[in-house]
């Protein structure tokens, strides 16, 4: 089946290891990085690495889609980055508001995206501000 314009990511920069990617400010999007992650993952020979990786990058691109409140227009974009143990998953958005780890009470139905984060990464992930606008939310996995 062939993608139109409007399903692929925009402006993808793929090197031997490191893949960066511009994605709409929608939900959609979410699960083709996740498509893109997949292919980056058996590509570099880390397959094994594929559902905490896909766990750690929905959580990071699920809270700048829903939280980031940019312009309309604005993409978000991801980086992904091999490492001698693994891979560096980065999430970058255009809104400076650093994320807070939050706790859920049991009968929460949201709000602990970066908790599981937190155990996936082995509490290997943090956020750092940009230059220019914005921040950068980053986890290592492996």
């Amino acid at each position: 089946m062939e993608q139109s314009a409007t399903d692929r990511q925009v402006g993808v920069d793929t090197r031997p290891d490191a893949v960066v990617a511009r994605w709409p400010l929608s939900g959609r999007s979410v699960g083709r990085a996740r498509r893109e992650l997949r292919g980056t993952l058996s590509a570099w020979g880390l397959d094994h690495l594929t559902e905490p990786a896909e766990l750690v990058l929905s959580e990071l691109l699920t809270n700048a889609v829903r939280y980031a409140r940019t312009p309309a227009g604005r993409l978000v974009e991801t980086r992904l980055e091999r490492t001698p143990d693994g891979i560096r998953i980065e999430v970058h958005d255009a809104n400076d508001r650093l994320p807070q780890m939050q706790r859920a009470a049991d009968d929460d139905e949201g709000g602990r995206g970066l908790a599981l984060v937190d155990v996936l990464t082995e509490r290997r992930w943090g956020v750092s501000s940009r230059q220019g606008v914005g921040k950068l939310v980053w986890a290592l996995v492996g």
